[in-house]
């Protein structure tokens, strides 16, 4: 299991991450609210303006203070192919 830094220390596993997008739609911002009402809402912020919603195949939403470019380089990085060595 592969783990990406989503900024302040606090990790998501890279593999149950379906999208990463921006706060500003009107969808998303939907999307936050109907997610703290049902308690699947992570907001690892620390008190920061939200940059990036990442959404999970369980349904949970984490707000992040991270560019979605950022978290997603990130992202692309823990998924190259280790080389394997003979």
């Amino acid at each position: 299991m592969k783990l990406i830094n989503i900024g302040f220390g606090n990790m998501v596993a890279a593999g149950r991450i379906i999208a990463i997008v921006s706060p500003e739609s009107a969808p998303i911002k939907r999307i936050m609210r109907e997610s703290e009402d049902k308690g699947l809402l992570v907001n690892a912020t620390y008190g920061r303006r939200t940059r990036a919603v990442l959404i999970t195949d369980s349904g949970h939403i984490i707000l992040s203070a991270l560019q979605p470019e950022t978290v997603a380089h990130r992202l692309d990085e823990t998924e190259e192919p280790e080389e394997e060595y003979e």
